[in-house]
């Protein structure tokens, strides 16, 4: 799971911390809404505290996250299941396709 937090006014900064208890940020790129469900494409970001965070830049890595509202309305962003992953890489992959044309 992970936390997000604004770090200018459009930017949403995803902290997602691994099993070994390193943080990682994570700037969302965009929302992909599929069926009922939202999902974020996240772009790794060069920081590695918050402090670097103003200058940080983007890194080659991406990943997709599940957005769930927990029951106090805050968003949790999680693991996709394989089936998910592959139904938003692919809705992504579209949406890139179009811009090209």
């Amino acid at each position: 799971m992970a936390e997000h937090e604004e770090l200018h006014d459009e930017d949403v900064i995803v902290v997602m911390t691994n099993e070994d208890g390193d943080e990682r940020y994570y700037r969302e790129e965009m929302i992909i809404p599929i069926g009922e469900d939202r999902f974020a494409v996240l772009i790794a970001l060069t920081a590695t505290s918050e402090e670097e965070l103003e200058n940080a830049e983007e890194g080659d890595e991406a990943t997709i996250a599940k957005i769930v509202t927990d029951d106090d309305g805050e968003d949790i962003y999680t693991d996709p299941t394989d089936e998910e992953f592959d139904a938003v890489r692919r809705a992504y992959e579209e949406m890139l396709e179009e811009e090209e044309e």
